[in-house]
């Protein structure tokens, strides 16, 4: 009976699983895409702003302790709403893709 229950159990949960890690899979890409438009210009494709333009404007690196302690509301804010030379996002990006990108400076993170 036990067996039966644990079976039951896992037999909706696994499929919740499968379907939750490939949203997560398939936001990764987009996120990636909008980084890419938006955002490695200035802060360069690893994040660390060795660009010309983030050389100039002495941008952060990304993956730096300094930004990644930062709250996710903090820098969905900074994002959404800019700070010095970045330009705001929230008029071009939803409220979902501002958190993905949130996401996705978490992952670019110093290992």
């Amino acid at each position: 009976m036990r067996n039966r229950r644990l079976l039951a159990i896992l037999s909706i949960a696994t499929p919740a699983l499968f379907v939750a890690s490939i949203a997560v899979a398939d936001a990764a890409p987009g996120a990636a895409e909008t980084y890419k438009a938006k955002c490695a210009s200035c802060h360069g494709a690893d994040g660390s702003g060795a660009t010309a333009v983030g050389k100039s404007m002495k941008i952060r690196d990304l993956r730096s302790p300094e930004v990644q302690k930062q709250t996710d509301t903090d820098l969905q804010k900074i994002m959404s709403d800019g700070k010095g030379k970045m330009p705001a996002y929230k008029s071009k990006l939803s409220v979902a893709d501002i958190s993905s990108m949130v996401a996705f400076v978490r992952g670019m993170a110093k290992k």
